[in-house]
């Protein structure tokens, strides 16, 4: 065989540096408070995590609503991890086209998924904005201890087009103070109790969710949660924490004592930790103390009453390089990797959907999707900015009169179950910082058309607001959250989120599925299609605003109301 000629080898490179690239996602700027210091250095090395697309998710979509809606014959025959597999692994053609993509570049790749729909790249600036069409710049922000790595527009080679869905991180901008939990900002309900005994009221005195707070008495009460022990063992719960933190068993061993003396004071929780790209790590309990941590472990172990409650850990020491959506991604590989998975999973933290960026949503909401598909309850905390997103500050110029409304993501996705916040019992209504409102990248679902057309007829011609109308609508339930006694670092305080309204709503499900495991039937997964099936069985929360807890009504005239 003759050898080529220089001639062929130079037409040859030509034609792979001339590679069409198609534009994959852009912005026309970085969100406001970030500052770019140039281009990002040529050497500078990037692990780019890339989504591939899945064999059949439109398919797995279908199969959901079957499974999950009452009335149909395959209703809660949740699927199996092998089942599963068989929808969201990415097809032979997608597999093929990536593979010949690296080979091509001389990258190699690394699978992080269970179904090997997630891979990385490690590769330098210079060959990443080569590869991808991109222009990687340094960006600061004064909420951020290091800078990060961050472009405004990538596009992807045409043989990867229909092949890979996101890459990660490329577009989406946060900070970790943005995804503090809800209650932890100056728009807080905190009040720190210097009496012990104005807290222990609640014991004596009829909760009202208002001036005496709630406590898990009052709730078990208002909800009917039943006090008797659970009794099959392979129903768990699973709390989800974030920057390494975990709860205090010594503070949770107080709560119970005078909140829960019915049930052993060294009651505890199985402390389940992963690292990088959702690999379980060895537990430790040298985690970092932080108030979201012992306030979802209170108030779950503290209503479930023998369920065993695990607190899922997420090591994120790259947090602010690569931003808050790997957290969540890691989260995800490690519960689809399970063979035998919790029946619940609730999580306290949230950003608004912009900050994530269209595609890298999309790709986690799927990850809820197969989540929902196995059997999985999966719920997110509403926010705690009203209509305004994840806070709204006061302070912000403008903010309160600025009528665009942000969803907060995850609970903006239609395969999770959103959780808002109410307070008071005579009546329970609305809090004002309870989040909601309509997705502007996820469509409604099936499921709530009737409900949220209901809704929108209630709202006035001249209704000011900018929103999605046509958008998944949010929250799906209500639960208090506006008062509650909890314990922090040895002391008593009381405190109001959304960050507690889910894991509330968490132990009512979770104790519904010890109660169905016992009588041999299947777990209730999915829950949206079955809540808004069964609507009457719900109390509708229909006084109240959720304008914001700093923003005053008037600021936006007419304001949503909870779904409830």
């Amino acid at each position: 065989m003759p050898l080529p000629t220089l001639a062929n080898i130079l037409a040859l490179l030509s034609a792979v540096s001339c590679t069409k690239l198609v534009v994959h996602e852009s912005r026309r700027s970085a969100p406001a408070g970030f500052t770019s210091l140039g281009a990002a250095p040529d050497s500078t090395v990037l692990t780019l995590k890339l989504a591939l697309t899945p064999k059949n998710i439109r398919g797995l979509e279908n199969k959901l609503a079957s499974i999950s809606t009452p009335g149909s014959p395959e209703f809660r025959q949740w699927l199996s991890k092998d089942e599963l597999k068989a929808f969201v692994q990415p097809s032979n053609e997608t597999i093929e086209a990536f593979n010949n993509f690296a080979s091509t570049n001389d990258i190699t790749p690394t699978v992080l998924s269970p179904n090997a729909d997630w891979v990385s790249l490690t590769l330098s600036v210079a060959t990443a904005n080569k590869l991808f069409g991109a222009r990687f710049e340094t960006f600061t922000h004064e909420a951020l201890t290091q800078p990060i790595t961050r472009t405004l527009s990538i596009s992807l080679p045409s043989e990867l087009v229909g092949h890979v869905e996101a890459i990660h991180p490329s577009t989406s901008f946060s900070t970790s103070s943005f995804a503090a939990p809800h209650h932890i900002s100056p728009s807080s309900r905190l009040r720190k109790l210097e009496d012990r005994l104005a807290v222990k009221r609640a014991e004596k005195e009829e909760c009202d969710g208002l001036e005496i707070p709630m406590t898990p008495a009052c709730l078990q009460k208002l909800y009917g949660i039943p006090l008797t022990p659970a009794t099959p063992q392979d129903n768990s719960l699973v709390v989800t924490g974030y920057w390494s933190i975990s709860p205090n068993r010594t503070d949770l061993s107080t709560f119970l004592e005078d909140y829960r003396s019915d049930i052993p004071s060294t009651t505890t929780w199985e402390l389940v930790q992963i690292g990088h790209d959702g690999v379980e790590m060895p537990p430790s309990d040298a985690g970092v103390l932080q108030l979201e941590a012992n306030l979802d472990i209170q108030y779950t172990i503290g209503l479930v009453t023998g369920v065993p409650v695990q607190f899922l850990s997420v090591e994120t020491p790259s947090l602010e390089v690569e931003g808050f959506a790997t957290a969540f991604l890691e989260t995800s590989i490690y519960l689809e990797g399970l063979e035998d998975p919790p029946s619940v999973v609730t999580t306290s933290y949230a950003l608004t959907e912009p900050d994530f960026g269209e595609s890298l949503t999309r790709k986690l909401c799927n990850s809820y999707l197969a989540l929902g598909a196995r059997g999985i309850s999966v719920m997110f905390s509403s926010g705690d900015g009203g209509v305004r997103g994840g806070h709204d500050h006061s302070s912000i110029p403008g903010l309160c009169e600025n009528n665009n409304f942000p969803a907060i993501f995850p609970a903006s996705c239609p395969w999770v179950t959103a959780v808002g916040a109410t307070q008071g019992i005579h009546p329970e209504v609305a809090t004002n910082f309870s989040g909601g409102g309509f997705s502007a990248f996820f469509p409604r679902p099936w499921y709530q058309d009737e409900a949220a057309e209901n809704f929108l007829k209630t709202l006035p011609g001249d209704f000011p607001g900018k929103f999605n109308r046509s958008g998944r609508a949010y929250p799906d339930v209500a639960v208090q959250g506006g008062n509650l006694a909890c314990v922090f670092q040895g002391r008593w305080m009381t405190i109001g989120g959304t960050s507690l309204s889910s894991p509330i709503f968490a132990s009512v499900i979770a104790t519904i599925n010890d109660r169905l495991k016992a009588a041999g039937k299947p777990v209730l997964g999915f829950l949206n299609p079955w809540i808004y099936a069964n609507a009457d069985a719900f109390t509708d929360i229909a006084v109240g605003h959720n304008s914001g807890y700093e923003c005053p009504v008037q600021s936006v005239r007419f304001c949503f109301r909870s779904f409830g």
